[in-house]
């Protein structure tokens, strides 16, 4: 018994990086050598439930909390991280398109069929959009409806900020406490469920995951690192006019990476808040611009809708102009604008931008199921990049207000 204690001590010593990096490398071997052994894999249906069930209740709780305890001056930042977001977003669907133009790629179509039905239409994603925000409170929580948890998460906190009942407002900070220490012990679960994960993953598909569709695949991959390596740090170096490297770098770092795993924007939620606070952003700020960030935050879904529906295009022979391809980016952002922070959120929007090249759904659709087979790392990929620059523009946008203030 003491023993194990000692080893308890000793795993928990380790930095969280390095105890996520054992689980990913025992993960793999389980997965190629032991398929057999499954049980491992619901240690990652584990942790990504965990953190998707405990992140709808953290967020209207915080976002609640930091309303009705907001000063004066947030409103600022709120406009400038709400730029970032929609900025970064397309132009990360911009560096697409000059991707797909350079190195136009192809795809095999079959009658694979995927799951769900996808927007008819961009009036179709803002309708849903409305829709959400005035879903009832607490099926947006049972839900795990961001847009209506937000929408009435601001509601409550302006309601108590104009009841000024310290009181009241200090049992909502104390409610806020006790779930952001219950995630801090899901997240310490992190190199566990991230073995369950890559197991699973591993398991099922095998190695040659990693080469399935590799030109396509390729494509997706390098223009989310051209996105994430040149195009944030460009735009943070713009805003704050000094070197954006070491910011970016931490939050792929301590972000990126446990997303890439979860896969899942509104997961990583609890985790990128813990980011904030060590990075010393305001909790009033940070606890509205990250789920929102979640929300509307999606430069890896602008790529991955840019890229298939180009690809596509070329498949089908569709000669794309610049005009088009402009009209395209657009139509992109909007739509990841839309698309829900869980994984595979992007593909069903797939459909509605090929419908500016009046591509069938039945088409499209073929792609949405390549999507499925590319998603093993490209919405791995996706989800990581979303995530880590919803702490990136945060940042950004508290570190430009801190130095007009001087």
């Amino acid at each position: 018994m003491e023993q194990m204690k000692k080893v308890a001590t000793k795993w928990m010593s380790l930095s969280l990086i390095i105890r996520i990096l054992v689980g990913l490398i025992l993960g793999t071997l389980l997965g190629a050598f032991l398929p057999q052994a499954t049980a491992v894999g619901i240690l990652g249906s584990i942790f990504v439930g965990a953190l998707k069930a405990v992140a709808p209740v953290l967020v209207f709780v915080l976002v609640t909390g930091a309303i009705a305890n907001a000063g004066n001056g947030i409103g600022s930042r709120f406009k400038n991280v709400i730029i970032l977001y929609v900025v970064s977003t397309l132009l990360a669907a911009l560096v697409s398109v000059v991707g797909c133009f350079i190195f136009p790629v192809t795809m095999k179509l079959s009658l694979a069929a995927a799951e769900g039905a996808p927007p008819s239409g961009i009036s179709e994603v803002l309708r849903n959009l409305i829709q959400n925000a005035v879903s009832n409170p607490v099926a947006a929580i049972a839900n795990a409806n961001y847009i209506g948890i937000l929408c009435w998460a601001i509601i409550f906190g302006i309601g108590l900020k104009c009841l000024a009942k310290k009181n009241t407002i200090s049992v909502v900070n104390d409610l806020s406490e006790t779930v952001s220490l219950a995630v801090r012990w899901v997240i310490q679960l992190a190199p566990f469920g991230i073995m369950g994960l890559v197991f699973d993953a591993v398991s099922e598909n095998g190695m040659s995951i990693f080469y399935d569709y590799g030109k396509l695949l390729t494509l997706l991959v390098v223009c989310m690192l051209i996105v994430a390596f040149v195009m944030n740090p460009l735009i943070v170096a713009l805003y704050l006019r000094k070197n954006p490297y070491p910011l970016v770098l931490r939050c792929l770092k301590d972000s990126g990476i446990t997303a890439f795993f979860t896969r899942s924007s509104a997961a990583n939620i609890p985790v990128n808040m813990t980011l904030c606070e060590r990075l010393g952003i305001n909790r009033d700020f940070y606890s509205v611009s990250i789920p929102l960030g979640a929300t509307i935050n999606m430069s890896g879904a602008a790529v991955t809708i840019t890229v298939m529906t180009l690809a596509v295009a070329n498949t089908m022979g569709i000669v794309v102009d610049i005009p088009t391809a402009f009209m395209l980016c657009i139509l992109s952002a909007i739509g990841a604008c839309g698309t829900s922070g869980v994984a595979g959120g992007s593909l069903l929007l797939i459909p509605m931008a090929c419908s500016l090249f009046s591509i069938s759904g039945d088409i499209s659709m073929q792609a949405v199921a390549v999507g499925f087979i590319l998603g093993v790392v490209q919405d791995s990929m996706e989800t990581a990049l979303n995530s880590s620059g919803d702490v990136i523009f945060t940042a950004t946008a508290e570190y430009r207000h801190r130095r007009k203030k001087v």
